[in-house]
């Protein structure tokens, strides 16, 4: 049987103005996981089934992604909202504190929401995104703005979802399928997931409007960042096409106790792509 094909739990709840849906497997303390784009709930699925053992693994759907709803305002997809829900998460499950795992935009979220509610995380685990404040250093290089031109891209309204869901979804399998080193990592099965969601109504916009929000964020004041004390994992995958390697150097000034594994060979999609490897260094850092 497929992972596509298993009977995973589904469930909703409602925070700060959203109805979020979710799945969850297991019991014990909380472990929230936090997708990227163009992705949603499945992209934990090889991590979900492995710490169920131990913990109560829960991998919502983002606002604005698959059966979560779908503000339609810019706005409704700002940093702060985007942090409420995910302290809302939380504290509807029945829980005080988690430990917090993210991946592209749910880990650049998970980033934020350590800053902001240091006492709602236990441990902190990113993986293939760098510490905020690094990334917008990076976009002052030539090297990083070659790689991020799809955020420019993105301001454009209408082309990009156009150009995204033409060809049957193309541009979503394009994303993961021309960027992974290991063909194997992405099934036919998972591919056509990833379209089924994107595909959802409003979500290609929702999702996109994340990039728009952010943009013109960069025209405000910049942000004041707290160093965090909360022991902190980093996972990275060393051949990401999107984010380069050298954007983790430094996060020591913004960490007090960071662990960082490097996996050669491999993609921006790293859970997915070397799931075992990436699962094992969790377990050790959660050990």
């Amino acid at each position: 049987m497929s992972l596509t094909d298993k009977k995973w739990n589904h469930n909703y709840l409602d925070t700060n103005g959203v109805r979020l849906h979710y799945v969850s497997q297991g019991e014990g303390p909380l472990m929230l996981m936090l997708h990227g784009f163009p992705e949603f709930w499945y992209s934990w699925r090889h991590q979900i089934i492995t710490f169920s053992d131990s913990y109560r693994v829960v991998a919502s759907d983002l606002r604005g992604y698959n059966y979560s709803d779908k503000p339609q305002s810019i706005k409704a997809y700002s940093i702060s909202e985007l942090t409420k829900d995910i302290a809302g998460i939380i504290t509807q499950l029945g829980y005080e504190k988690c430990i917090l795992v993210g991946h592209d935009w749910g880990g650049a979220l998970a980033w934020y929401f350590a800053d902001e509610y240091p006492e709602m995380v236990n441990k902190l685990i990113v993986l293939n995104i760098p510490h905020p404040a690094k990334f917008m250093e990076s976009l002052r290089t030539p090297q990083q703005l070659k790689k991020s031109w799809y955020i420019f891209f993105f301001q454009l309204p209408y082309l990009p979802e156009f150009l995204l869901k033409r060809n049957d979804y193309q541009g979503i399998a394009s994303a993961f399928t021309k960027s992974t080193i290991k063909e194997s990592a992405f099934t036919f099965e998972d591919i056509q997931a990833y379209k089924k969601a994107a595909s959802q109504p409003g979500a290609l916009t929702s999702a996109i409007n994340y990039y728009r929000c952010s943009f013109r964020q960069l025209f405000k004041p910049k942000k004041a960042w707290k160093k965090i004390d909360t022991p902190t994992l980093i996972i990275w995958g060393e051949n990401d096409i999107f984010l380069g390697k050298e954007l983790t150097h430094g996060t020591t000034d913004y960490v007090n106790h960071l662990t960082i594994k490097y996996i050669p060979n491999c993609s921006h999609w790293v859970q997915q792509e070397q799931p075992q490897l990436v699962n094992q260094y969790i377990a050790d850092f959660l050990g």
